[in-house]
Order: C-alpha cells, then structure tokens, then sequence
C-alpha cells in the first residue's frame, strides 16, 4: 500500500473508532440520564410472587426481600404494600414470608413479577392518606409545576422533594408525620416529572439545575406566607436541597435541610445508575465524559467545591452503608466537615432513598428531635 493510501486508511480507522467511542459514550450516558423519573431504579430486581395468603405474602428469597421495614411492591397493573418478614412463617428454603398489609389496586398472582420500592402511597394526600390538601401550579422557568399542598398552623413550612425512580406520591411516607406535628407540606413535581415540563434535551442533570425549580417552589411558599421553609429531599432532591441552601435568593428564609439519600459525587451515582441497566464496564468511563459533555455537569463532588463551607443551615442527614447509587462515605465526610451544623442517622440495610421504609419509627423519632427546634 502506497504512503499515502495507508495514511488515509490509518487516520480513516481512528476516526471511525473515534466516533464509535462517541457513540458508544453518549449511549452509556443516556442509559443512566435519560429515563423518566417514574421508572424503577435498575437495582430494584424483580421477585416473583409465589403465594398470598392472609395478612401474607411468600416472595422469592433474595437480598430486597429480606430486607427490614416496609415497602410497597409493584407490577403491572398492581400496588401492594408489605411489612417486615414473618420469621416464624413456615415457607421454602428459597423463599421468603413477609407480612402483607394491603393492596393499593390491582390482583395479586402467583407467578406475578414485581419490584420493591420506598413508595407506600399512589394518589393523592386526600385518597392516600385522608388529608385535605390543595392542587397547586408553582411557577417555574422551564412552566408551571404541579404540586400538593397540605395545610397546617404553623409559619414554617416543609417542602419535600423527592429523587431518582420515584415521584412526588414518595414523600407521602413522611406526610402524615409532618402533619401530626402541624407543619404545612408542599411537595413538589419538578422538570421531567409526570404532569411537568421536561428539559429540552431530555437529560437530568441529578440536581445542578433541576435545584432552580425547588427555589421556584421556596419562593411560592413565601409568597402565600410561609416564614421560613424546611427542606426535606432524597436522593437528588436532597442535592437540589443542598444547590439551595446556597445558590437561592431567598437562602436567608431556609431554617433546616433533612437529606435522605443526598447524590454528593455524580460521577460515582451515573456510574451505579450506568451499570446496573446493563452498559459494560468498559464503556462506563465514556458515559461519564459523554454525560458531562451533553449536560456541562461539573466533574467534582459537591464536597470538592466551597458547599461545606459555605453551608450554614442546621442539617440532618438520612443515610446508610448499603447503598449502591449514592455512597453513604460522602454523607459521614460532609457531616464531619460541619459537626456544628450537620448531624448523621446510619441506616444499614436500606437502599437508596428508602431509609424510612428500613426504620419508621426510628427516622421519625430522629426527625421529630430535629425539627422541633426549628418550628
């Protein structure tokens, strides 16, 4: 082959390959980035339904079904919430017995495949949990997001946000207890969710710039009389609690944040999220340059930058070490940066975003003792 004919042929190759690794890259990316909110997290394996019973249900045997506390079980055309495990309940060597509470909607079969999830409740705080609330449209940059707002007496308002595979029923576990303590919620919806206005390329950006719809919301609370407002979020509503607390204008008006599950490395997060929905290991370094060139999301942690430092808002912060999408290390690092402002509850045995479902009561009693102060 003449000089010349090779030189094409070789640049020609590294073009095509090139442009392969592109391809290949933006492929990776989207397969974490581009999903809608509602869909499952990919770490939430299917289990198969193998009987019901009573006040029972036999799952097969694996990690999430023994996984402590409650949760609720989806499938196609059917909601069901269950309770902890039945250890005296007589069952198979690979199965699993857990205490079944209730079937939201649908029928419940044998051979049914279904995923556990931290959503309890689907609706609405009037059908879900019996609490009056209003429908509200927050006006935002991208359009009007919709949101739910439960009345109470006091000033302070809490604002619930919430993150990856759920929507805004996820923060109802919660409500019911925000409400006993008579604070008034609004949970929001925010770009790319069901009912809002999605982003124009598609992508999320695991809260750099979804935060600006959460600061939307802050500003409606102050609007129709809050006097301050809490921030409950998870997962990359906690991150967009955290962008807040910083960036907001109205800053000043944010009297605590309660982060459950806070995404603070997104490259560690897009990797998980990459890799559980089946992009080999090789290409998951291109998914994260491609996502950061598609997006223009920085590629340092949120505990890199000045946020730490800057952070002057009393914290408490939900987390623990089984999770896979968001690690609980960059949680203990922050609180032991800000031991004055920021307090950590270990979870174990929760996964993302579902350190409620793993211990009701204790992250209750940990929220209870972190809020009264600041009503």
């Amino acid at each position: 082959m003449r000089p010349a004919t090779a030189t094409a042929a070789t640049v020609s190759t590294i073009l095509g390959v090139g442009a392969a690794a592109v391809a290949a890259g933006r492929y990776a990316g989207d397969a974490a980035l581009k999903v809608p909110s509602d869909r499952p997290l990919p770490a939430d394996r299917r289990v198969t339904v193998h009987a019901t019973a009573a006040g029972q249900i036999t799952l097969t045997r694996s990690f999430a079904a023994l996984r402590p506390g409650t949760y609720g079980l989806v499938g196609p055309g059917v909601h069901t919430v269950v309770g902890p495990v039945i250890e005296q309940a007589h069952h198979a060597a690979d199965t699993v017995v857990r205490r079944l509470e209730r079937v939201s909607h649908g029928v419940l079969q044998p051979g049914d495949k279904v995923r556990f999830t931290p959503e309890l409740h689907s609706g609405d705080p009037r059908t879900a949990l019996g609490l009056d609330h209003r429908d509200v449209e927050i006006p935002g940059e991208l359009g009007a997001l919709p949101g739910w707002f439960v009345p109470g007496v006091r000033e302070t308002w809490v604002i619930t946000v919430h993150g990856l595979g759920a929507t805004r029923d996820h923060p109802m576990n919660v409500m019911g207890f925000l409400h006993d303590q008579q604070l008034p919620v609004l949970d929001i919806a925010y770009r790319g969710d069901p009912g809002a206005p999605r982003p124009p390329d598609g992508l999320s950006r695991l809260g750099e710039s979804e935060w600006r719809d959460l600061d939307a919301a802050i500003r409606y609370a102050v609007r129709y009389g809050a006097e301050n407002v809490i921030v409950h979020g998870w997962s990359t509503g906690a991150t967009m609690a955290l962008y807040a607390s910083v960036n907001s204008g109205l800053r000043d008006r944010i009297s605590g944040l309660v982060l459950d599950s806070p995404v603070l490395d997104w490259t560690t997060t897009l990797r998980a999220l990459a890799a559980a929905r089946g992009v080999p290991a090789a290409l998951l370094p291109l998914a994260v340059r491609a996502a950061q060139g598609q997006t223009g999301l920085h590629g340092t942690r949120l505990l890199d930058t000045s946020l730490p430092q800057t952070l002057n808002i009393p914290t408490m912060i939900f987390h623990g070490p089984d999770d896979t999408l968001a690690p609980w290390r960059d949680s203990r690092e922050l609180a032991g940066h800000r031991t004055d402002l920021v307090s950590l509850h270990p979870v174990p045995r929760a996964p993302h975003g579902a350190m409620w479902n793993a211990d009701p009561a204790g992250y209750e009693e940990a929220l209870r003792r972190f809020l009264t102060p600041l009503m």
